[in-house]
């Protein structure tokens, strides 16, 4: 399920500078992800973009926890100057 759901993003240059979008379309994970940051609901998301299905929200979340669970966590001391 989660390859599925991974194959929806397509990362491709020509389309929004290389942003990852869902399914070569100009709508961009970081839009959907802004979308629910904001509290906005999926349905009312999915009635804002017709053309995008519910797979299509999970696929932005999983790829941006993809994203984050690869990132590297440096440790940060805060001293006294």
């Amino acid at each position: 399920m989660r390859k599925k759901l991974l194959k929806r993003i397509v990362i491709d240059p020509e389309i929004l500078v290389g942003k990852p979008v869902i399914r070569g379309m100009r709508i961009s994970v970081e839009v959907i992800l802004k979308m629910l940051a904001q509290n906005i609901s999926k349905e009312e998301i999915l009635k804002e973009y017709p053309h995008l299905k519910d797979e299509d929200i999970q696929a932005a979340l999983l790829y941006a926890l993809e994203v984050i669970s690869g990132e590297e966590v440096l440790p940060i001391k805060v001293g006294k100057r």
